[in-house]
This record gives C-alpha cells, structure tokens and sequence, in this order.
C-alpha cells in the first residue's frame, strides 16, 4: 500500500562513475611480510620454545587470512609457538565466543592460520593516565613470551590527531578487551589512546607490530613491521600516507545518497563518516552536505551489529530484522556514542525506502542523487542526471554517458547496477 502511494515519482536513471584510484598495491602479501621479518631481525630478541601471541582485530583488512597466516609462520621460523588472540574491544557481543566467531567469519580459524586461537574478556590493570582513564590489557596477551600486533592504519571516524587507527589502537583499546575499550571511550581516544599505548609497550610483551595500509581499492599498498620503540612514529607516519588514500564521493552536496551495504567489516561505525560526514553523529557544520541517508543492508560479517545505523534517515525491514541488538547496544555503550544505535525509519522494502526519500524532493526529475556500493567501495558510484556537470571536467572522473534504470525485483528488492 505504501508503495504505490509514491510512483507517482518514479526512480530517475543514473549515470556510472568510475573514479580514477592509485591502483600500486603488494601483490605478494607473503613475501613481502617475510621480508619485513627479515629486514628487523628478530631471532636475537626470541627463544627457541616460547610462546607468541598475534593479536587479531576484528575489520575486513585485506587477504587477512593470508597475512595471520604468514606471520604465524614467521613466528614458527624463529622456533616460537604461535596463537592468536582477539583483540577487539567489546565487539562479538563483549564475549569470548562472539570474538571466535567474528574471526571465523574474517576467514581467520585454527584450521586456515594454523595456529589456536585463545580468547577470554580477561584484563589486568596497568595504570592510570594523566587523561583520567585507566590503561587495561588482555590477560592472554600479557601471559605470553612475546607479542606481535597485527592492524591496518587509517583514518578514524571518531575522532582526528597525529595517531588514530594503528598499532597504538590495537594495543589501548582492541586489546583492552570490553573493559579497557569502554575506559579510553569515556575518557577521550584522541587524549588516550597513545599515552594507554606507551604504558603497555613498557609492560607488556611486545615483540613488534606489523601496520597495514590499504589503498583506495582496500588492497594492500604497505607493510611495515615496527618494533615496540617505533609504534607511535610508524602510526604517525603511515596515517599521513592512508589519508592521502582514503576514498570519498566526489560530491558534497546531495539531496539524497542511498548506501546499498553498511557493516562492522566496512567501517568501526557501519559507514565511514569520513565520507558520509561526522556531523550525522557528532552535530556540527554539515559537510559533506548530504540530506537524506539511505541504508537498505547491512553485511552477512556484520553478524547483526549494525552501529552507525542511527547516522542513516531511512532503512529496510530487512536491515531491522538483521539486527542484534544485545550486540550493537554492547558496542554503543562501549563506545559513549549512544546515538550510533539509534533507529531510523524501518520501511517495507528497497523501492518503497527509495520512493519514500524522493517524495520528499520537490522536483525528481532534477534530484541531486547518489548511489555507492559501501562507504569502502568508491571507485564506481551512480549519479543522476543533474550531478553530471559537476563531474564532467574533473580529470580523475570517467562518466558513462548511457543512463541506467533503477529496477527493483518483484519483491521491491533493489537491483544491482553493472
């Protein structure tokens, strides 16, 4: 019923956009990461017989599988006995078994990284900081005889300093596990997160840190492995690097922009507000100026956390029955930003969603819209007729100048765009 009040404004055509990207990316992940081990040398460091813990986050970072695995075998080569220990704040529901799962579902298992898997919310107290938290570690982590990091650098979508997503994260807040995620939250990331990483660099066993930056395609373009001395420099050095690569919408004026797929696996907060702007969660000046968020999915490695659904305007049934609020509630009030779990408009389906968020556009024929794959996937979006001027003259920027429907099944499921 609701459908068919609004086909009066039928979807407009779109154009594709192809975005040229920096394409340089490591083709052969495992060679490079065994260079890296052989370029710091770390057997001097290491005793035949000991215990290492690889500590494994819980984003989608390229060929993941491929890169745990690797240095699981690094770690054998020096006579070390490898495990993996999840570090991931209050993800999987603040569970042990909820971490396990969400490693599986990143293809990280005993079985494919040959190497077990320890997992416990277990953390010790290793101090106070000057901004008022308190640094928390992993109980498996500080058990161990040696400890590699393992995290992708880039750019946050809570906050902005010298030092955002990197090592020094994984070590104050991934590996604090729920309780220590929780303390540097309430405290402030951007006044924690590298005073937490120094103390526990002095008290836990660190051994290094392999940082990871991908490019604007979510393809490996650096590998770095650190040594403990090193991290806050290799974060600080390597952020400037992943900025100058972050993908954004070319646009930042829009009436509408549809996001076909939000998730965990994507971004900390479903959509990067990078790109979709941190004003939809924080307040602030609206740039970029997008006025109406559609979310119609939310991804399978989600595994129903779906914070950042509270940034969108309109939604899907299918997102809201994909949702497990005992995980996503967990994950907001770990985080302080309550308004992430928030809910917007649920509506029927795709086309109903979609005809609901121009209806509320004067003129359709003349709509300012956008449509992208996820806040990672830039390289092709859709644009309607109006936006093409805009583009047109922008060397980086490739239009197809054969328009194509918007068409939905017979379920008014949304279909994809070639």
């Amino acid at each position: 019923m609701m459908g068919s009040k609004f086909t009066k404004n039928p979807c407009p055509s779109m154009y594709r956009v192809h975005q040229k990207f920096d394409k340089t990316s490591i083709t052969d992940i495992e060679t490079a990461i065994r260079e890296e081990f052989q370029r710091i040398n770390l057997k001097r460091r290491v005793k035949p017989g000991q215990l290492a813990g690889i500590t494994v986050g819980s984003r989608g970072i390229d060929r993941l599988t491929d890169v745990i695995a690797t240095v699981v075998a690094c770690l054998k080569n020096l006579g070390l006995k490898p495990c993996i220990i999840p570090a991931m704040g209050a993800h999987g529901g603040a569970t042990a078994a909820g971490q396990i799962k969400i490693l599986k579902g990143l293809g990280v298992t005993e079985t494919s990284v040959k190497s077990p898997i320890i997992s416990s919310m277990d953390v010790v107290s290793l101090g106070n900081l000057t901004s008022g938290a308190s640094a928390h570690f992993s109980k498996d982590a500080m058990a161990v005889d040696h400890l590699v990091v393992v995290n992708r650098v880039k750019p946050h979508t809570a906050f902005h300093s010298d030092v955002e997503s990197g090592l020094c994260k994984m070590l104050a807040v991934g590996s604090g596990k729920h309780e220590g995620a929780k303390n540097i939250h309430k405290f402030g990331l951007g006044a924690s997160i590298v005073p937490a990483a120094e103390m526990i660099l002095q008290q836990a066993p660190v051994l290094g840190g392999l940082a990871l930056v991908e490019n604007s395609l979510e393809q490996i373009q650096t590998a770095c492995l650190a040594l403990p001395a090193e991290f806050v420099e290799t974060d600080r050095r390597l952020l400037t690097h992943a900025c100058q690569l972050l993908p954004r919408i070319p646009l930042d004026d829009l009436d509408i922009l549809i996001v076909d797929e939000m998730g965990k696996n994507i971004s900390g907060t479903g959509m990067d507000t990078n790109v979709i702007g941190s004003w939809r969660r924080d307040g602030g000046e609206r740039i970029p100026d997008y006025r109406t968020l559609v979310v119609l999915d939310i991804t399978e490695k989600s595994q129903g956390n779906a914070l950042g659904i509270g940034m969108a305007d309109l939604t899907t049934r299918r997102v809201v029955n994909k949702i497990d609020l005992n995980t996503t509630c967990t994950n907001a009030l770990t985080t302080g930003i309550w308004a992430s779990a928030r809910m917007p408009i649920a509506l029927e389906n795709d086309e109903t969603t979609v005809l609901m968020a121009l209806s509320r556009v004067r003129d359709p024929s003349r709509v300012r819209m956008a449509r992208i794959k996820n806040t990672l996937k830039l390289e092709n979006l859709w644009i309607t007729k109006a936006l093409l001027p805009e583009l047109e003259a922008k060397p980086e920027i490739i239009i197809d100048q054969n328009p194509i429907p918007m068409e939905f099944d017979p379920k008014g499921k949304i279909l994809p765009m070639s």
